[in-house]
């Protein structure tokens, strides 16, 4: 019998991880409760909701788990069924993400497109710069990862950006790249490059709607918020 299974059984069944689910709703559960359960059991006299509690910890939150790689999983103790699991769960957020934001215009929400953009480059390494490409209602067409690794601004002119765009027939972008320093707070470069794209935009006829940097977990800059153009 598994020990660390027994240790979940020994609590209170209103402690219980998948009691209260199926009781409350999995609304009622915090993250570790929620990852507890797609764990299942734990290992090494570790309950499940302990392990759920490291992987966490280890990986950042929610939203570093939902981008981890599988070798890096496994570094924390999870087998091939268990990182699998996580990783599914992950995948079928980030689609149901996309289908929301798809289903209604984002620029009134900048708060969710940076939500649906984190579940994808939260916690990224190195800088990531794309976009989300808009229908004239302001609704998803595609989302583009155009370039990856260290960027210069001088190196990326905004006819790349605009040209998919204009492939894609879309009306509007919304630009975003991430600062892997966790800092989203604006460089003068991307001050200087977000009014150039604006521009150009217009000049096109694919208007920017707005640039987005992400930051660390749950941190991120809407620069037209700011009223950088």
């Amino acid at each position: 019998m598994n020990v660390a299974a027994e240790l979940i059984r020994e609590l209170p069944a209103d402690e219980r991880p998948r009691e209260r689910l199926l009781a409350h709703g999995a609304r009622s559960l915090g993250d570790a409760e929620l990852i507890a359960v797609l764990l299942r059991t734990g290992r090494n006299g570790t309950s499940a909701l302990a392990m759920a509690r490291e992987v966490l910890a280890a990986n950042g939150g929610l939203a570093g788990l939902a981008v981890a790689a599988p070798a890096t999983l496994a570094q924390r103790g999870l087998g091939p069924a268990k990182a699998a699991t996580l990783l599914a769960a992950a995948e079928v957020g980030r689609r149901l993400a996309r289908r929301e934001l798809g289903d209604r215009p984002p620029l009134a929400n900048p708060a969710a497109v940076a939500s649906y953009l984190a579940l994808r480059y939260a916690v990224r390494d190195q800088e990531v710069m794309g976009a989300l490409y808009l229908d004239v209602r302001n609704r998803l067409v595609a989302d583009r990862e155009l370039f990856r690794g260290a960027l210069s601004r001088a190196a990326v002119e905004p006819r790349q950006l605009l040209r998919e765009g204009l492939l894609l027939g879309a009306a509007g972008l919304i630009l975003f790249h991430t600062h892997p320093s966790g800092d989203p707070s604006p460089s003068a470069e991307d001050l200087a490059f977000t009014r150039r794209l604006a521009e150009a935009g217009e000049t096109v006829g694919v208007r920017l709607v707005d640039h987005l940097i992400l930051g660390g977990v749950g941190r991120w800059v809407s620069l037209r918020e700011r009223g950088a153009w």
